[in-house]
């Protein structure tokens, strides 16, 4: 079981995200669960500002510290799935004196393109954890001291710019929680996919065997499990080969996969 506290200035962009397919079903068989925070909630004023003009000058607005601090740290005191409900327009929670203490070991993760490269390492080592916490950034980004003062982890998802962190944490939940144990039809499915071995899946084929006149290869019918395992890792190998070679620096080969990719390169030069 895992619990995602999602701290975020548009909640309902999660919506459907969380009501539908996979990650509906681990919600409902209790393998996980996500909690939407409002950072608003947790601003003070009448008018919940969230946000303020950089200092030094120039375009945009950043997020300011103290509603993520107070959001964050309130939650993060609480039970997983506790939520601050304001009783009047402007109920804020207290700010303690010093800092809380936070749950040891607990990932509070920032998304934000300056965060190292999200990968199936990374989702693999968030399975093993009971809460995450993550914190979409918005407009020109959060004040520093967040990152320096808060935040534990900052995570990217690529090498280019979203409007804020939402999408991201949804990419993050999504990849996490498909590895839990019951979140899959198939338990080995999460095992078999791209990146998981370190190289690209194999092709998949299905019904019909015949369509617009391109059929399956033979060896998917032949029954012979074995040459169907070996098929699959060198088409493996060869779709990693041609599309992202840079994964073969770092995946585990056997002498046969090494054996195989040399005979790629070899009839390359040809």
């Amino acid at each position: 079981m895992v619990h995602f506290d999602i701290f975020t200035l548009f909640p309902g962009m999660f919506t459907g995200v969380f009501t539908d397919s996979i990650l509906k079903r681990a919600q409902e068989a209790g393998i996980m669960s996500v909690a939407l925070h409002d950072i608003r909630d947790y601003a003070e004023g009448r008018h919940r500002v969230t946000d303020d003009t950089p200092y030094g000058g120039g375009g945009g607005m950043v997020m300011k510290p103290e509603p993520i601090f107070r959001a964050v740290e309130t939650v993060l005191t609480h039970e997983p799935g506790w939520m601050f409900v304001p009783q009047q327009l402007d109920d804020v929670p207290p700010v303690p004196v010093e800092p809380p203490a936070l749950p040891p070991g607990l990932p509070i993760i920032l998304l934000s393109p300056q965060g190292r490269p999200f990968t199936q390492r990374i989702a693999e080592e968030l399975a093993g954890r009971a809460r995450i916490a993550l914190i979409c950034g918005r407009y020109e980004g959060v004040d520093e001291r967040v990152r320096s003062g808060l935040v534990n982890d900052v995570i990217s998802i690529g090498d280019f710019v979203l409007s804020g962190g939402e999408l991201a944490a949804a990419v993050i939940v999504d990849a996490v929680t498909r590895l839990l144990p019951g979140a899959l039809g198939c338990e080995m499915g999460a095992f078999e996919d791209s990146f998981a071995t370190g190289l690209l899946e194999y092709p998949q084929y299905t019904r019909p065997a015949v369509f617009r006149g391109a059929g399956i290869p033979d060896i998917l019918v032949s029954g012979d499990h074995a040459r169907v395992a070996r098929w699959r890792r060198e088409q493996a190998l060869r779709r990693t080969w041609q599309h992202r070679p840079d994964l073969l620096v770092t995946a585990a080969l056997s002498d046969a996969d090494r054996m195989f990719l040399e005979s790629l390169r070899a009839g390359e030069d040809s």
